[in-house]
């Protein structure tokens, strides 16, 4: 499971014209899905964001969590995280998870992060085509992969 994590002021995701998900202070989190995912592997990356330290303190100094700061959330499923891009010019995608095991996947990672959050999350359509607009902040951009955690 590999994660893009983006500290934003502000977020959202439109789909059709429609806006589907909006935050203010946060984070934008885009997920993608191999196969070989778990449950520990959701466990572990939901635990980690949501404690990640990116946000500042009094000081200016990133100190602060998701929690600390009761910020909000959008997770976007994004099977592009997994591509590969070493041979020619058109990335493949056959390390993605195939919808019948990402969207179960990604189903569970929103329930363990919204317990692990202790609020509600907003999030994208799986295999929807959404527009994500965003304003990062600072720019803070975190990419976190739980086959490299050991």
């Amino acid at each position: 499971m590999k994660a893009v994590i983006q500290r934003v002021t502000k977020a959202s995701v439109t789909i059709e014209g429609d806006k589907v998900a909006n935050i203010k202070s946060g984070l934008l989190i885009l997920l993608g899905v191999i196969d070989d995912d778990t449950q520990e592997d959701i466990n572990w990356l939901s635990k980690k964001i949501v404690n990640l330290r990116i946000f500042n303190d009094e000081n200016n100094v990133m100190n602060k969590s998701l929690i600390d700061i009761s910020g909000d959330a959008i997770i976007v499923s994004q099977f592009t995280l997994h591509a590969s891009t070493k041979k020619g010019n058109r990335p493949s995608y056959i390390k993605a998870a195939k919808p019948n095991i990402a969207i179960p996947l990604y189903e569970l990672f929103l329930k363990h992060f919204e317990t692990d959050l202790g609020k509600k999350v907003q999030t994208g359509e799986f295999g929807a085509e959404m527009k994500v607009e965003l304003l990062n902040d600072g720019p803070v951009t975190i990419i976190i992969d739980t086959k490299d955690k050991i």
